[in-house]
């Protein structure tokens, strides 16, 4: 079972990450190149993100590579500021990361996404500014985005920064980063992790509730990191009844959560926090195919037959609006589901109202419909 997971999820392609190629030596008939030219600010555009993360810090960590600053290694809560890289000329929904077919061997913020800075936080600092962000924003926003398997701290800053910038988002991005090992065979310690990391998060989302200042709070999850967030949800709903309804929008994509816990014991709890809980869902998703294998049970984000359906939950099938080998991420990385998104965040409309999302029914109940991508 361990084996067939690494091998479907081993067909997602990775990007290398090597040096540029040195220019060539002046010799003593040619005069030395001329240094090139500084880049301009105006050539990227930096965005500003929120993170709180149980992640250890590294020993020396003003020293440490931003990559490396914070560790797979579980530990309290801590947070902070990171600032990150949009190319002028992004595309929506590509992160862009250096190419080795491209012959690109190092991070450029000119053609990549790129986390430049850190700036670490006490938790009363982090949350005024938090609140002044949110504050400056017309409809006083705020997201928090959960992160799935096989994902790093720089990776989730870089992901939740590409994600608010192709919604077009007015107010504060947030972003959980969790212990995840970020690596392919790291999968049953991810597992491990996010569980122990549920209590952190139900922390940090009570804190983002009462102290934000944010009128509409949206809580974005996908892949494993719904497994902490969705009991998260649950037990601060328990312990806190006073936050029901004070989530304007839950958004699960690709949940890796068994099916029937999500229903039986998951789906009631959101339901409470939230009047709009939205479950992306799709048929073609290598990556839940894969953990189907392994646990030996539909998950709550497969499509087809076993679709989840739950009332109170806008379920919408996404299969085949992702192109992708895996596809997994087409939540930040399909435009028909960034537009629904966007859609959804911006004017706060049920599915009933966002096009072009089509009604389905089958013997079990309804459920919405991305069209496929043509191919």
């Amino acid at each position: 079972m361990r084996f067939l997971l690494f091998a479907l999820i081993a067909l997602l392609v990775l990007s290398g990450c090597v040096t540029h190629q040195p220019l060539p030596q002046a010799t003593s008939s040619t005069a030395p190149p001329p240094p090139p030219p500084p880049r301009r600010l105006e050539e990227y555009v930096k965005v500003g993100v929120f993170y709180a993360t149980n992640r250890t810090a590294a020993t020396d960590f003003e020293n440490t590579d931003l990559a490396d600053r914070f560790t797979a290694i579980p530990s309290t809560l801590s947070y902070g500021q990171a600032e990150v890289s949009i190319p002028k000329n992004h595309t929506v929904g590509v992160l862009e990361s250096p190419s080795w077919y491209e012959f690109e061997f190092r991070e450029d913020p000119v053609k990549h996404i790129v986390l430049l800075n850190l700036k670490r936080q006490n938790k009363n600092d982090f949350f005024n500014s938090m609140a002044s962000r949110v504050n400056q924003s017309k409809d006083k926003n705020a997201f928090v985005f959960i992160h799935g398997y096989n994902v790093s701290f720089a990776d989730a800053a870089r992901r939740t920064a590409q994600m608010s910038y192709d919604l077009n988002f007015d107010g504060a991005p947030v972003f959980y980063s969790w212990p995840s090992q970020g690596s392919l065979s790291g999968y049953f310690t991810d597992e491990k992790n996010i569980a122990l990391s549920s209590a952190s998060i139900q922390n940090f989302l009570a804190d983002f509730a009462d102290r934000s200042t944010a009128k509409n709070l949206y809580v974005i999850g996908h892949s494993m990191g719904t497994r902490g967030v969705t009991q998260a949800i649950k037990d601060l709903i328990r312990k806190r009844p006073d936050l029901r309804n004070r989530f304007r929008g839950i958004i699960l994509a690709a949940p890796d959560i068994d099916a029937e816990v999500f229903r039986r014991d998951l789906a009631p709890s959101l339901r409470l926090a939230s009047k709009q809980v939205t479950l992306y869902a799709s048929s073609g998703d290598l990556a839940l195919q894969a953990s189907k294998q392994v646990h030996g049970k539909p998950r709550a984000g497969d499509a087809g037959d076993t679709i989840v359906l739950v009332p109170g939950i806008e379920t919408i099938d996404v299969s085949g609006v992702d192109t992708s080998m895996l596809a997994h991420s087409y939540f930040v990385e399909s435009l028909p589901v960034i537009s629904d998104i966007r859609e959804f965040i911006h004017n706060n409309f049920p599915a009933a109202k966002r096009q072009p999302l089509k009604s389905m029914k089958n013997n079990r109940g309804s459920f919405w419909k991305i069209a496929p991508v043509e191919q």
